[in-house]
Order: C-alpha cells, then structure tokens, then sequence
C-alpha cells in the first residue's frame, strides 16, 4: 500500500532530479570558464596552474554533460535512472578520492567537497530508489505512464 507521503516523494523525483541536473550542468559551465574556482578548495593550488586548469575542465565537461543529460530526461519524460546512476556514481568517486587524500588536502575545502560530493551521492540514491518506485524514472511523475512509454 502506497502512502500520501511515498506518492508526493515518488512525484516530486522528477523535479528535484531536474533541478539536480541543473546545478551540476551549471558547476561544469564554472569549471570549464574559471578552473581554479572549482579546482582550489577542492586541492588548493596546483603548480604549475596549468595543470590543474586541465584537470578542473576535464571534470567540469563530465559535470555539465551529466547534469545537461539528466536536466534533459526530467524534463522530456525520459527514463533518468541512468542519469541518476551515473551523477550518483561520479559523485562517489569524487568522495572517495576525497577521503583517500584528505590529510593532503586543503581544510576547509575538503570539507566542503565532501559535503557536497557525500550529499549528492547520497541525494542520487534517494532519487534512484524513487525513480525505480516511478516505473524506472519514465512515467509522467504523477504516477502514470508517459507517451514515450506507450510508444515502446
């Protein structure tokens, strides 16, 4: 039996998975124009600059081409479960690799990037759970099926 709770949670994966799309694609736009902006609290200054611009854009085109992807899925009734998948899994490796070299790493920033790279991990297991709950993320988000679900 599905309570009212379960089905507003279940309806609003769509929207907060959109929305969740949209800020990571937005954080790889910063860090494709301004790599130290993404790349300094998470290691702290890297020398020579250059090297770390390399590595702060490689992320950030992986960034905006997941969140472009999953702001895409929830806004055309696609199936975002992969998209989920895929941010949350990036999201665990950046976790990871955080812990693995936090006694190297900045203080203040290694807190940060854990926060938000531990919370989106976390926040794409939720969707994922919902979405799965949503027929695999393809329905309309109220509950029913959309048109591409017809279709198939």
């Amino acid at each position: 039996m599905t309570t009212d709770l379960s089905r507003d949670l279940t309806r609003a994966a769509r929207p907060a998975a959109g929305l969740w799309g949209l800020a990571r694609a937005a954080l790889g736009v910063v860090a494709l124009a301004k790599p130290a902006v993404v790349a300094r609290p998470w290691v702290g200054r890297v020398r020579p600059p250059h090297a770390g611009a390399v590595l702060a854009r490689a992320l950030g085109g992986r960034d905006l081409s997941l969140g472009v992807g999953m702001a895409a899925a929830a806004a055309n009734g696609k199936d975002m479960l992969p998209w989920i998948i895929a941010g949350g899994a990036a999201d665990a490796v950046d976790t990871g690799a955080t812990l693995a070299s936090w006694r190297r790493l900045p203080r203040r920033g290694r807190l940060l990037v854990l926060v938000l790279a531990g919370g989106s991990t976390a926040f794409a297991a939720g969707l994922a759970v919902l979405s799965a709950q949503d027929g695999a993320g393809s329905t309309d988000g109220a509950g029913g099926t959309s048109d591409i679900d017809s279709a198939r």
